[in-house]
C-alpha cells in the first residue's frame, strides 16, 4: 500500500527506520501548517528517478481532485467524524471503468472543516477505511484559493468573462495566483506520500490543480500521469490574458495525457501551445500527440458519462414513486418543461425565463396548459455576481406569474431549496422537455440524467398510466454552449442569448409529433447509455497507458526552475557531445570530414544580420588551412550569397540551396548534385504561390535557382498553419506530375527537385575523399533542424558501408535537446564556436611542427 520511495516524509527526514504491518501510520504535518508557499520554493523537489524497487505488484490508481468524494459529519452523541462514500461524486463514480483489479487511493480536501489537533486521526482513519489521503488546507490559504484565485478569477475566465472591471471576476491578485501555487504543492506532498512511481498512475482532476503536474513531474520524471479538464478551455484570444498563462500551459505539459470534453476546448488548448510556446500538433492512427522537449503528449476528447446504475437504483427508490405519484397529481393536464441550473451567472436562468415570458405571449394558447419548473441548486461560488443573479430570477419569475398566473397555475415554479435526490429524479419523470440554456459550461450531465430518467421502470410507468411496452418519448432545448451538445445530435440546439429563437424552439419541443419525439428519445438512450462514466474512465486509462508506454525507454533529466520546469526525453544513445572528447578524436586521425550547419549552428536563428561574423569566419579559416580537414558549409540560401559571404574563405566547399550546387573551394567552379531539365515547373507553383500570399497577410515567396519557398514565419500562427497545409495540398495535387517534391518545413512550403535535399552533400564527400583514397577516420556534422536529418542519416549509414575507416569517428551532432537521429548533442552556438576554436587550435599547433599542407572544409547550413 506504501511506497518505499516516500512512505513518511517525517521519517525520511528524522532517519528513523520505516515499519510496516499493524504499526499505526503517523502521517507528516506538511498539509496543516498555514502560510504560502513560493512557486519556485521545493525543499524536497529533487528529481526522483524510477530505478527504486517497486513496493506494489497490484495496478493502483491515485485520483487526485479537489474534494474526496466523501461526506462527513460529527456523531450528536460522542462528537466524532463520521464519514461515508458520496455517491454522487464523479470520482467515486469512475471506479466502475477502471477494472476490480486496479487499487484507487483518493487525494483530495475535505468539505468540512477539521481541527488541527484532529487531522492525524482523520486522516489515518481515512487511509485505513477508505483509501483517501485528505488534504489539509489552512481556512484562510483555502478562501484565497478557491473563493478567490479559483472561483472569482479562473473559473469566470474559463467560461469567457474578461476582468474588464473590478466587478466581473476582479483584477488579478499575485497573492492569490501564490495561494493557488501553494495549495498545489501541498496536494503534490500528500500524493508523495502514497505513491509508487514505479506502478501507479495518477489522474488530476480539473482547474484547481492545473500546476500539480509539474511538482509531481519534478520529483519523478517518469511518472504515469494523466489530467482531465471538465470546464471549458477558452479561446486563446480569451486565454492569453491571463498573467501566468505560460505557467498553466507548461504545467499542463508536464502530463502525459490531457484531457476534454470537447473538440472545441482542445482545439482552443492546441491554439494556446501554437501561439505562446510554438508547438504544433499531430494526429496519427486517430490520436493527437503534442512533442514538447522529446516527449508526446497525447490529447484526449471523451465527454464524460453518467452512472447509470445509481439513477436506475434511485428510480426504483419507493420514495420515488411515491414523489412521481405526488408531482403528476400537482400537474395534471399541464405539459412541464424542466431546468435544473446552479444559481450562477453562465447557467442563464434568466435567459431561460425570458424565453417562457416570450412563448407565453407568442403562444397564447399554451398560458394554463404549460409549467416551466426551474430547478436552482446554491451556487458553488459566492460573491455580488450570485446575488444579481439571484435577485433577476426572483424578479422574472414574480413577474411572469402575475402577468399569466391565475388560481391553481403558475406558469413558472422555482424550487430554490435543496431537494433529495429521489425528488430532482421524480421532476425528470414527469417533464416532457428538459431546457438547459447556460451561455457557458464545461459538460452538464443534467441531460444524461433526463434520458436515462424518462426511459423510468415497470413501477413508475404504472404509476404514470403508460403502457411498458410503448416506446418513450423525451425532448430536449440545449444551448450550443455546453459541452454535452455536440453529443446529443436529436436535441434542438439554441443560441441562448437569442431569447426569440429559444421560445421558439420550447414551441417546436411542445407540438413535435409523438413519434419524432421517439426516435429522438430512443437515440439519446441509446449513446447515453453505452456511455456513461465507466466507459469514459475505462477510456481514459487505455489511452493513458498507451500514452505512457515508452517511459522506460526513455532517457530522462529534468530541466527549468520553479513552473518553468519541464523533462527532456530521448533516446538512451542520445548524449552531449563534450569538447575533450571530439577533441581527443581529432587529434589522432588524419582524413576530417567536417559538415555544419549555418543559421541556428554558426549564426543564431532569427539573427536579423544573417552575416557571418569575424570570429566564425575565423575559425573556418583555421580548419581550412590543416590539410587533413575537408570542410564544406551546406545551406538553404542562394549560391550567389553564399559566395559573397565566403569569398575570404578559400579552400572553403560551400553546398547552396540545401546542395542542389556545390562548389569544393573558391576558385573551383559551381556543380550540380540532381540534373534538372528544366524549371518549368515554376511558372505552375509560383501563381498558386501568389494567391496564397496576397491572402496571408504576413507570408512571402521566396525565389531561388533550383526551389520556391512560401514563408508564413510572421503570418497569424494559426491563420498560416491552416493555409500552408491548404497550399501543400493545392502544390501536390497541381504538381503531381512533375520531377518535383513539395515539402512543409518550420513555418515554410518548400518546392524542389525530387531528390534534392542536405544528405546528397554528405554522400558527395564521402565519395570523393573515397576516390582520393582517403577514407575518413574523423566525421562531425552539426546541425539544428529538420533540414539536417538528412545528412546524419547518410554519415550513420555510412558507418557500416566502404565509405568510411573502419575506425572512423563519427560525430552527428544536432544542436538542443530534442529528438533526432544524431546520437549527440549540443546546447547552443556559443558551445559550438568553443568546440569548433578547440579543433582550430588543435591544428595551429599542429601545423606549427608539421609543414603546411592543401585542405578542404565542409559546413552546413539550414
Amino acid at each position: 500500500m506504501v511506497s518505499r520511495s516516500y512512505s513518511n516524509l517525517l521519517d525520511l527526514a528524522s532517519g528513523d527506520s520505516l515499519t510496516f504491518g499493524r504499526e499505526r501510520k503517523r502521517f507528516p504535518r506538511v498539509a496543516t501548517v498555514p502560510g504560502l508557499l513560493s512557486e519556485v520554493d521545493d525543499d524536497n523537489c529533487n528529481s526522483v528517478g524510477s530505478d527504486a524497487p517497486s513496493s506494489v505488484s497490484q495496478e493502483r490508481m491515485i485520483i487526485v481532485g479537489n474534494q474526496l468524494p466523501l461526506r462527513a459529519h460529527r456523531n450528536a452523541d460522542n462528537g466524532e467524524w463520521c464519514f461515508s462514500w458520496d455517491e454522487d461524486s464523479l470520482l467515486l463514480q469512475l471506479k466502475d471503468g477502471l477494472g476490480e483489479d486496479v487499487e484507487v487511493i483518493y487525494v483530495g480536501c475535505l468539505k468540512e472543516e477539521v481541527a488541527p489537533n484532529e487531522q492525524d486521526d482523520v486522516a489515518q482513519t481515512l487511509l485505513e477505511t477508505f483509501k483517501c489521503v485528505p488534504a489539509f488546507i489552512p481556512p484562510e490559504l483555502f478562501t484565497k484559493f478557491y473563493h478567490g484565485f479559483c472561483k472569482q478569477y479562473l473559473w469566470p475566465l474559463f467560461h469567457y468573462m474578461l476582468p474588464l472591471s473590478p466587478d466581473l471576476g476582479g483584477r488579478f491578485d499575485r497573492t492569490l495566483w501564490q495561494a493557488y501555487v501553494s495549495v498545489n504543492k501541498i496536494f503534490a506532498d500528500k500524493v508523495m506520500e502514497v505513491i509508487s512511481p514505479d506502478d501507479d498512475y495518477v489522474w488530476v482532476h480539473d482547474y484547481h490543480l492545473m500546476v500539480l503536474p509539474t511538482f509531481l513531474r519534478k520529483r519523478f520524471n517518469r511518472l504515469k500521469l494523466g489530467f482531465f479538464l471538465h470546464s471549458p478551455f477558452p479561446s486563446s484570444e480569451i486565454y492569453r490574458t491571463l498573467p501566468v498563462r505560460d505557467e498553466l500551459v507548461r504545467a499542463l505539459l508536464n502530463s502525459d495525457l490531457i484531457g476534454f470534453h470537447t473538440f472545441d476546448y482542445a482545439r482552443h488548448f492546441l491554439s494556446c501551445c501554437s501561439r505562446m510556446l510554438g508547438l504544433s500538433y499531430q494526429s496519427r492512427r486517430g490520436y493527437i500527440g503534442l512533442e514538447y522537449y522529446g516527449r508526446t503528449v497525447s490529447i484526449k476528447i471523451l465527454p464524460v458519462g453518467i452512472h447509470i446504475g445509481q439513477l436506475q437504483s434511485v428510480l426504483n427508490l419507493p420514495e420515488t414513486e411515491a414523489k412521481v405519484a405526488e408531482l403528476r397529481n400537482q400537474f395534471r393536464g399541464q405539459t412541464v418543461l424542466l431546468g435544473v441550473d446552479d444559481m450562477d451567472i453562465f447557467k442563464g436562468i434568466s435567459l431561460k425565463l425570458l424565453a417562457m415570458e416570450q412563448l407565453l405571449i407568442q403562444h397564447p394558447e399554451n398560458r394554463g396548459e404549460v409549467v416551466l419548473v426551474q430547478i436552482a441548486n446554491p451556487a458553488r461560488g459566492r460573491g455580488k455576481d450570485v446575488q444579481e443573479v439571484q435577485s433577476e430570477t426572483y424578479a422574472t419569475v414574480k413577474r411572469i406569474n402575475n402577468m399569466f398566473g391565475k388560481a391553481g397555475y403558475d406558469p413558472v415554479v422555482l424550487i430554490d431549496t435543496p431537494l433529495q435526490f429521489y425528488e430532482r429524479i421524480a421532476y425528470y419523470v414527469i417533464a416532457e422537455c428538459c431546457l438547459v440554456t447556460a451561455v457557458r459550461d464545461g459538460m452538464n450531465l443534467i441531460p444524461y440524467e433526463y434520458i436515462i430518467c424518462r426511459q423510468g421502470n415497470e413501477k413508475l410507468d404504472e404509476t404514470l398510466g403508460l403502457d411498458p411496452l410503448a416506446t418513450k418519448k423525451s425532448m430536449l432545448v440545449l444551448s450550443e454552449f455546453i459541452g454535452c451538445s455536440p453529443s446529443l445530435s436529436g436535441a434542438i440546439r439554441v443560441n441562448p442569448w437569442n431569447i426569440d429563437a429559444v421560445a421558439e424552439a420550447m414551441d417546436s419541443a411542445l407540438i413535435v409529433s409523438e413519434a419524432e419525439k421517439q426516435l429522438r428519445h430512443e437515440k439519446h438512450y441509446r449513446y447515453v447509455s453505452t456511455h456513461d462514466v465507466a466507459y469514459w474512465a475505462h477510456s481514459f486509462l487505455q489511452d493513458l497507458e498507451r500514452a505512457c508506454g515508452d517511459h522506460l525507454r526513455r532517457r530522462c533529466w529534468g530541466i527549468g526552475f520553479g513552473l518553468g520546469f519541464r523533462v527532456i526525453a530521448l533516446d538512451p544513445n542520445f548524449r552531449k557531445l563534450f569538447v575533450e572528447h571530439i577533441v581527443s578524436a581529432y587529434k589522432r586521425t588524419k582524413n576530417r570530414a567536417i559538415l555544419l550547419d549555418y543559421d541556428g549552428t554558426l549564426m543564431p536563428t532569427g539573427s536579423l544580420n544573417t552575416t557571418p561574423n569575424e570570429e566564425a569566419v575565423g575559425i573556418l579559416n583555421n580548419l581550412c588551412r590543416d590539410p587533413k580537414n575537408v570542410v564544406f558549409v551546406v545551406s538553404g540560401k542562394d549560391r550567389k550569397t553564399l559566395t559573397e559571404w565566403f569569398s575570404c574563405c578559400e579552400k572553403l566547399g560551400i553546398a547552396a540551396e540545401h546542395g542542389y550546387f556545390i562548389r569544393s573551394n573558391h576558385d573551383a567552379d559551381w556543380e550540380t548534385c540532381v540534373s534538372v531539365p528544366d524549371f518549368d515547373w515554376k511558372q505552375i507553383a509560383e501563381p498558386v504561390m501568389k494567391l496564397y500570399t496576397e491572402t496571408t497577410d504576413g507570408s512571402a515567396i521566396e525565389t531561388k535557382e533550383s526551389a520556391l519557398v512560401w514563408n508564413y514565419l510572421y503570418a497569424d500562427p494559426d491563420f498560416g498553419f491552416c493555409q500552408a497545409k491548404e497550399l501543400l495540398d493545392h502544390l501536390e495535387s497541381v504538381l503531381a506530375n512533375e520531377p518535383v517534391s513539395v515539402k512543409s518545413g518550420q513555418h515554410i512550403v518548400e518546392v524542389k527537385p525530387q531528390g534534392v535535399n542536405k544528405g546528397l552533400v554528405a554522400e558527395h564527400l564521402l565519395m570523393k575523399m573515397q576516390q582520393k583514397g582517403k577514407l575518413p577516420d574523423f566525421v562531425l556534422c552539426i546541425g539544428d533542424d529538420r533540414s539536417d536529418e538528412d545528412m546524419f542519416g547518410v554519415i550513420n549509414h555510412a558507418r557500416a558501408g566502404p565509405s568510411l575507416s573502419p575506425v572512423a569517428e563519427v560525430f552527428a551532432c544536432t544542436v538542443g535537446q530534442k529528438p533526432s537521429k544524431a546520437k549527440y548533442y549540443v546546447e547552443d552556438r556559443t558551445e559550438i564556436l568553443r568546440m569548433l576554436q578547440g579543433l582550430a587550435n588543435v591544428s595551429e599547433q599542429a601545423a606549427k611542427t608539421v609543414p603546411h599542407a592543401s585542405h578542404r572544409a565542409i559546413i552546413d547550413r539550414e
